[in-house]
Formats: structure tokens, C-alpha cells, sequence
């Protein structure tokens, strides 16, 4: 229950705060259920980050469990702000950001490193989101760029997993069925006939991914890809305190060089988030279009700015591998499938992702919880990384409407997946110009002259 109501065919209640319009559990949307017990299990997944933080910036444990706090914190503002998102990492884009911490001692070189990455990243989702770009550059980048962009994430997320030395060759089992488990569940079309049939079925794909993952973690176990766990009682302990020692405040600022050195990978990681802001927008599109009870306002001005909060909390008090991202599409994607059943199934796209994110971030100070997933962490973020892989071509196939396009985009997709997002955008702008424009000096693609035919002919 909650203390305002919304109005049948009306936008959710909220109270306006300049570009933001706040929202809160229980006074504008009620408490569900389905995503608490979700969150219990998917927070695993922003633990997944602890050895990155490890290895790559020198953190101890308890370190890296207060930057996950940090991490928390920011998941829960999008609902907060008016965002219908479910938040997450900039996922495809951590290989490019890893590979840029390399070339930096770990420790507080790293940490200037990446503190200067992840600041960039807050002025350019800054500066999209204030001056209103942000909405343009959705609007005119074309269809076939687009598609290209979400199916080069998607390639890459795949790749980093199923590449040789990669967590399938270690852990073949527990991912691979893992990984079946998801997708039968999430999007097979048998399966969703099950759910018209039987109410079991309809409460088990609820849950989204949390059934595969719970089975690819029992079954790690048992097969010996994963250590048992060493279940521990109380409350997690993260060293807010210790933490300091380890942020820009006390190990430095880095220099011009090195922001210079970070500029390239910046503006790598906001392509891919670029890719999520646009898959995010099919999702609620489709959602918006399914239900005619709540109008979804889908703000990209104001994805933008919530996101350059984020990575500006993340830069001074959490330098983060996985920067901030606007989208987790795995997540998204099956509260968007839980949300089309119904008002009684979801009360509202906000009280999904605002519940989900909550009970994420309390879930992190329960130690049995935390205690229990410790050693399995890597399978949770190897089935998220998957998922986000299908789920982005699927969409960015979706985006395309006819056979240029779809070369177009296919092609970019595997330039950016192998050799980066700089060099995929080059490709999909050049393949544009020359294949899919009908005149190199008139903004007319095949597809515009294709509906101006048909407008003509009705």
C-alpha cells in the first residue's frame, strides 16, 4: 500500500524537485514483494565486483565491501529521481576499463587512474544532460548505428565469457546450465505458454533470473567448481573507516597525463552506456505500450544526469571498475516482463525498480547472505554478462527494419566487439555514409525514402 494513488492511464504520484520527480516506497508506490526476494539474491551480483577492486586497485576486503555500500547507495537514486530504469554497471565496458588499469601499478596509481576515468565519464553524462544533447543524440543517430552499437555490446559481453582462459572454460557446468536455466525461463516461448496454463509457472518466471542462478551455485558446488561456504551470523562490518586511506582525498589527484590517458576509454564506456540508454528505452517503450494503466515518462535528459550523479559519488568516494551505468539490462528486462501481466503483478515500473534496489542495498549488511555467496561470487556475474549478451541483440536486432541496416549494423557490431567502441562507431559511420545514405550531401537514408514510397502511395 501506499499514501498516493495513481489515477488509471496517469503517470505515477511524485513530488517535483527541478528536473527530478522524487518518488518513495510506501508514500508514492507500494512495496513488491517479488523484487524483495529477487534483490535477497541478484545483490550477489554487485559483490561480484570485491576481487576486481582486489586485484586491479590493491583494496582489503573490508574496503571493497564499503565501496559496494557506496555502489548501493547509487542504485537506489534513479527510482529515487524519477528514472524508471533498474540501474547498473557500464557491464561491456568493464574489459576496456580493466585494460586501461593495467597499465597502472595497484594501489594509489590505480586509483588516480581510475578516479580520472570514471570524473570524465560524470562530465560527459553532465554535459549531455544539462545542455539537453542527450535527447538529440538519441533522435539522430541512426536506426542502423544504433543496432550496431547494441549488438557489439552484446557481442563483447559474450566473448569475455566464452573466450579460451575465460570463466566457462573453468566453470562449464554450473554456467552452462546456468545459463540454459535463464534463458528457458526468461524468454522461451514454450515456457510462456506454460505460464498461461499453470500459476506455478507464472510465479516461477517472477523471479527472473534468480532461479538459474541458485541452481548454477548449488551445482557449482557439488561438481567442485566452487568452494563450499563458510556461513557466518550477524551484521557485515564495512571499513567506512579504513576507506579513506584509499580514496583520491588521501592518495592524491591525478595529473593532466593521466585524465588525457583516461579520455579515450572515457568516451568508449559512454557509447556502450549509450547502447544501454537506448535498449532501456525499447524496454520501456514495449512496457508502455503493454500496459494502459500508467504513462512510463521515459526522460533521457534526466537518465543522463541521474547517471553523471552516480559516477561523480563514485569518483571522489568509490573509484569503481564498473563505472555507473544506466542500465542493468538483464535485471530490466524481466521486471518488463513481470510488469506486462498487470497491475496486480506490478503495481508500477517505479515500485519495481525502487523496491528492488532497497532491498539490494540492505541486503548487503546481512552477513549470512554475504557470508554464503562469498565463494560463488564470479557465477553470478558470468550469467548477468550472458543475459545482458542475448538480451542486446535481441533488441538490437529489433532496431533494424530492413537488410541495410541490418548489414550496417552487424558489421559495426563485430568491429566494436574486437577491436573497441572507438573504431565500431568509425566503422558504423562510414558504412552509413556510403551504403545506407540515399545522397552524401542530404541527411535521406533507404529507410526514409522507403516510407516517403508508401506515404505516396496511400
Amino acid at each position: 500500500m501506499q499514501v498516493y494513488k495513481r489515477a488509471h492511464g496517469a503517470e505515477q504520484p511524485h513530488w517535483p524537485c527541478g528536473p527530478f520527480k522524487i518518488r518513495l516506497p510506501f508514500i508514492h508506490y507500494r512495496w513488491e514483494a517479488a523484487e524483495m526476494l529477487q534483490a535477497l539474491i541478484m545483490f550477489v551480483v554487485s559483490l561480484g565486483m570485491i576481487p576486481l577492486l582486489q586485484t586491479y586497485l590493491g583494496l582489503p576486503y573490508e574496503v571493497a565491501l564499503a565501496y559496494v555500500v557506496v555502489c548501493g547507495v547509487g542504485f537506489m537514486l534513479p527510482a529515487l529521481l524519477g528514472v524508471p530504469f533498474v540501474p547498473g554497471w557500464i557491464t561491456p565496458g568493464i574489459p576496456v576499463v580493466l585494460l586501461f588499469l593495467g597499465n597502472f601499478e595497484p594501489g594509489p596509481e590505480a586509483i588516480q587512474a581510475l578516479f580520472a576515468l570514471q570524473f570524465l565519464v560524470f562530465l560527459i553524462f553532465l554535459f549531455l544532460g544539462i545542455t539537453r544533447l542527450g535527447t538529440v543524440l538519441v533522435r539522430l543517430i541512426p536506426n542502423s548505428m544504433k543496432g550496431g552499437i547494441i549488438i557489439g555490446a552484446g557481442i563483447a559481453a559474450l566473448i569475455g565469457e566464452i573466450d579460451a582462459g575465460g570463466r566457462l572454460a573453468n566453470t562449464p557446468v554450473s554456467l552452462v546450465l546456468g545459463s540454459l536455466i535463464c534463458l528457458y525461463l526468461m524468454f522461451s516461448v514454450s515456457f510462456q505458454g506454460l505460464t498461461q496454463r499453470f500459476p506455478l509457472a507464472r510465479k516461477v518466471v517472477n523471479y527472473g533470473m534468480v532461479p538459474g542462478i541458485l541452481i548454477a551455485i548449488f551445482v557449482g558446488i557439488a561438481t567442485g567448481e566452487y568452494a563450499m561456504p563458510d556461513v557466518q551470523f550477524g551484521i557485515t562490518a564495512p571499513a567506512f573507516g579504513e576507506m579513506w586511506n584509499y580514496l583520491p582525498f588521501t592518495v592524491g589527484f591525478p595529473d593532466a597525463q593521466v585524465f588525457m590517458l583516461a579520455v579515450p576509454t572515457a568516451v568508449i564506456a559512454y557509447v556502450i552506456a549509450f547502447g544501454d540508454i537506448i535498449v532501456g528505452q525499447s524496454l520501456m517503450q514495449r512496457a508502455d505500450e503493454l500496459r494502459t494503466d500508467e504513462v512510463i515518462e521515459n526522460n533521457i535528459d534526466r537518465v543522463h544526469l541521474v547517471t553523471a550523479i552516480r559516477n561523480a559519488l563514485h569518483a571522489f568516494f568509490a573509484p569503481y571498475p564498473g563505472l555507473a551505468g544506466p542500465l542493468w539490462t538483464a535485471v530490466a528486462a524481466t521486471m518488463a516482463e513481470r510488469y506486462k501481466y498487470g497491475r496486480h503483478a506490478m503495481e508500477s515500473i517505479y515500485s519495481g525498480a525502487g523496491t528492488f534496489w532497497i532491498s539490494g542495498f540492505l541486503a548487503l549488511f546481512i552477513l549470512p547472505l554475504v557470508s554464503f555467496f562469498q565463494p560463488v561470487l564470479p557465477i553470478a556475474l558470468s550469467l548477468t554478462l550472458i543475459l545482458t549478451g542475448y538480451i542486446c541483440l535481441m533488441v538490437g536486432f529489433e532496431q533494424l527494419q530492413n537488410n541495410t541496416e541490418r548489414g550496417i549494423a552487424g558489421t559495426m557490431g563485430v568491429v566494436l566487439a574486437v577491436y573497441g567502441a572507438g573504431w565500431g562507431l568509425a566503422a558504423g559511420a562510414v558504412l552509413y555514409i556510403l551504403v545506407e545514405r540515399t545522397h552524401l550531401l542530404k541527411f535521406r537514408s533507404v529507410s526514409d525514402v522507403k516510407t516517403t514510397s508508401q506515404e505516396g502511395a496511400q
